[in-house]
């Protein structure tokens, strides 16, 4: 969620302040609609809000929801209010709401994107790809990028998902060089079965410790394949312009359908068949394009007469 909102700040011309707020019991149970007065029952981890109120707030995640509200308030409605993800509330609550476009949410203030917003940038994959030359270099072309996420709401990830991955994985090792990368999600004892299937090969695997090289695998990848659980990983892909193939696990649900058919119309993904190709499609950035419409908002803002001090 922190990724989501740093990855929209980030291109815009302002500093940037990140805030971890969470509420108390029972307040954030019932948030983000019965909550008055959040500032007054913020939980003891949370960061501080105090004046002066920003230009901007930008909130991602369920109990944001009565801060971001809190702040406007504050503010006399001097900050300008963005909300990511779909808020389950009415999004009139909000200057603007960025949700998924598969999440169908629609409104006069509602700007849907693909995916969710990343901090992936061509300026940052660029780095990466200088960061990681002799980590990466060494690895056998073509490479195959293997994102893995693991078990969520929608979808399974078991032992048997993990030596499906894993055969497929040494399948493929004999003609790409693999640069593999697991979330929290995968599990332990799951990363140990995908690494045990991968023991003889020369593939790059990164078991979870030290700095992680996602950043490098973007940059270094020829051609990706993801698992069908993560709309993050196969959207950060997508921002290399390069190849991404699903690999299907078990479950699903009809807004990743609704998702995994947007990427196949876009032209950025494709279910994985037993084999990795090769296409085109213009690098996906719908962050920098939902960046611009904050822009324009904060343009708007500063027009108004309300807003001279």
């Amino acid at each position: 969620m922190e990724n989501q909102a740093l990855g929209l700040a980030e291109r815009l011309a302002l500093p940037i302040s990140i805030k971890h707020v969470g509420l108390d019991w029972p307040w954030r149970v019932l948030a983000p609609r019965l909550v008055p007065d959040p500032l007054a029952k913020a939980s003891a981890a949370s960061s501080a809000l105090a004046p002066p109120w920003p230009k901007l707030v930008i909130g991602c995640g369920r109990q944001s929801i009565p801060f971001v509200e809190a702040i406007k308030r504050a503010s006399g409605g001097r900050t300008l209010t963005v909300q990511c993800q779909h808020p389950r509330v009415n999004p009139a609550r909000f200057d603007l709401v960025i949700p998924p476009e598969h999440d169908g949410l629609t409104g006069r203030n509602v700007f849907p994107i693909i995916g969710s917003p990343n901090r992936i940038t061509r300026a940052k994959l660029n780095t990466a790809r200088d960061a990681y030359a002799q980590q990466f270099h060494r690895v056998r072309a073509p490479r195959l990028g293997v994102l893995i996420g693991g078990k969520s709401k929608a979808y399974t990830f078991d032992r048997g998902e993990a030596e499906a991955i894993g055969r497929t994985l040494a399948h493929l090792s004999s003609a790409y060089g693999l640069m593999v990368t697991a979330s929290r999600r995968t599990g332990a004892e799951n990363l140990n079965r995908i690494e045990k299937s991968l023991e003889g090969t020369d593939a790059y695997f990164w078991n979870g410790t030290g700095e992680s090289p996602f950043f490098g695998i973007l940059a270094w990848a020829d051609a990706f394949l993801a698992t069908s659980d993560s709309v993050n990983m196969a959207c950060e892909a997508a921002v290399t312009g390069k190849p991404v193939h699903i690999f299907p696990l078990p479950g699903g649900s009809a807004k990743f359908a609704r998702f995994h058919k947007l990427l196949e119309e876009k032209g950025i993904a494709r279910q994985f068949e037993g084999r990795i190709e090769q296409w085109n499609y213009p690098p996906l950035d719908e962050t920098g394009r939902a960046a611009k419409e904050i822009q324009r908002l904060l343009d708007l803002f500063a027009s108004r007469p309300d807003m001279k001090m």
